[in-house]
């Protein structure tokens, strides 16, 4: 036996509600409670949408990239998160007048 059918009102208990709502709040406050309340869930909708756009978002940004597609090879060990050595700089090149040795001095025409 459902236990929530004997909790739910069945309509003539939904129209009773009804005429003691509008007996407490009066014919002319209806009108402007219906608003308020209908404002109130747009504002709410608006409010759970921006933080389901923001959670995706978040989860965009912390993906993380695959792993190589490489097949596991039996006997090999898999490496993860091993760190990336940075590429070594090359020299700077030598200008051509430091080229020659400094102990070589011009000769003088006797």
């Amino acid at each position: 036996m459902d236990t929530i059918a004997l909790v739910t009102p069945g309509p003539t208990e939904w129209v009773l509600i009804l005429v003691i709502v509008l007996v407490l709040f009066g014919a002319k406050k209806l009108p402007e409670l219906a608003r308020s309340l209908g404002q109130s869930m747009n504002e709410f909708r608006k409010a759970r949408e921006e933080f389901d756009k923001e959670l995706h978002q978040a989860g965009q940004d912390l993906k993380i990239p695959p792993q190589s597609t490489q097949p596991h090879q039996a006997g090999q060990a898999v490496q993860q998160n091993a760190p990336v050595a940075p590429a070594p700089v090359p020299a700077a090149p030598v200008p051509p007048a430091q080229a020659q040795p400094p102990n070589q001095q011009p000769t003088q025409p006797s």
